[in-house]
């Protein structure tokens, strides 16, 4: 692989069961609904990503010959509507996204949500994918087509819509083409590392020696800086501790043993791609996502944890991933929002609400970084629901 190639992370969005992991499988070649990839040296880490190379032949894009032009992480988000903050948390480490709907279906009260959770989380560019268009006829496309056309007004009019049938193959290499046509963002390879944790793992197999053991494993996306082989990191908030009936959280210092930018081993990360980042720590730290939502940086470089913020907040107009239209009533002083910010989720409770700001105290502590982005979910009915987004201020 080109070391030398630009990478974008894309995200591929949209409701359950419109074939998002069907197209994902024809643009990279692998399967991630099982939530795993395999690495070097037989390590397996549960990443839900696939990462590929695209290439330019003459005038057609692929991932398999001609001049390699760009290096693309996948992302699959879940398109369940209870699975709704895993998907904010992809949202967080995407650069751009893919939105499936199925032309026999149409588009759903998800993909309503989801297209609004990519505007909350400021994901700029939109890739349509109009797919399954081999199940309906030239005028049911026609028609879909423009419906996808008013859904994306005022929101992403330049998003290219591409009709598509992922199972017949069918203009896969216009996906390709659009994504190579995206803007690379602007990336800071000189501030302090902030490498934002969307997941974590004990990658060991039953049986295997001491001496093959390894550590806890943090997987993500490095934001700015640069990391290396053998650098000390710190890791916050940290871990959860009890200690006389009391839960706090303890920052955790570690040392980078081995790195991996998708499924290549590398010696140094900059930003851009979907990460992971093999520690000195105990394996069994790692399991079950117990680091999800944290942040690492070199020791020092990152704010004090806080359970208290205050947010500069929009409310949509209404709520979306629901089949009845209803507005979205004002935030009240006292009640329980969800909030996403990187890829940490926690619950908050308003304090104080004057016009567009609040103070929220928090359940679960976070790593306050100013203008972060934060996406508002309320509990509507036993779903929490984005209402809105906002920025720490």
């Amino acid at each position: 692989m080109n070391e030398e190639l630009e990478t974008l992370n894309i995200g591929i969005v949209g409701h359950i069961d419109h074939g998002k992991t069907t197209l994902l499988h024809k643009l990279s070649g692998k399967w991630t609904d099982t939530h795993s990839q395999e690495l070097k040296r037989g390590i397996t880490l549960k990443l839900g990503y696939a990462d590929i190379t695209i290439y330019k032949d003459k005038e057609h894009y692929n991932k398999e010959k001609g001049v390699p032009v760009l290096h693309v992480s996948f992302v699959d988000s879940p398109g369940h509507e209870m699975l709704m903050a895993t998907m904010l948390s992809g949202a967080a480490i995407i650069d751009a996204a893919i939105l499936v709907i199925a032309a026999n279906e149409g588009i759903k009260p998800q993909t309503r949500e989801h297209l609004i959770a990519l505007q909350a989380k400021k994901v700029k560019h939109l890739i349509v994918a109009q797919n399954k268009i081999d199940l309906v006829t030239l005028e049911q496309s026609k028609k879909n087509y423009a419906e996808i056309k008013q859904l994306l007004k005022g929101r992403y009019d330049q998003a290219p819509i591409i009709p598509v049938s992922a199972q017949q193959e069918v203009n896969i290499e216009e996906i390709y083409k659009a994504i190579a046509e995206i803007p690379i963002p602007s990336r800071n390879k000189t501030g302090a590392p902030l490498f934002i944790v969307a997941r974590s793992f004990d990658i060991n197999k039953p049986g295997i020696t001491p001496k093959q053991l390894h550590g806890a494993v943090l997987g993500g996306t490095l934001k700015q800086g640069t990391l290396k082989v053998s650098d000390e990191i710190e890791i916050k908030p940290g871990r959860v501790i009890k200690e006389s009936n009391q839960y706090y959280y303890k920052t955790i210092k570690t040392k980078i043993i081995s790195l991996f930018n998708g499924s290549r081993k590398v010696e140094q990360l900059s930003p851009g791609g979907s990460m992971s980042i093999e520690t000195e720590l105990d394996m069994a730290l790692g399991k079950s996502d117990g680091f999800a939502g944290c942040i690492a940086s070199k020791p020092g470089a990152l704010p004090e944890i806080t359970s208290n913020i205050k947010i500069k907040f929009t409310l949509f107009a209404e709520v979306f991933g629901i089949s009845n239209v209803a507005k979205v009533e004002p935030l009240k002083v006292s009640e329980m929002l969800m909030l996403s910010i990187n890829t940490s989720m926690t619950v908050g409770v308003a304090k104080k609400i004057k016009g567009n700001e609040t103070e929220l105290s928090l359940k679960i502590p976070i790593v306050p970084q100013r203008g972060e982005n934060v996406g508002i979910a309320r509990n509507i009915n036993n779903h929490w629901r984005l209402i809105g987004y906002g920025e720490i201020i």
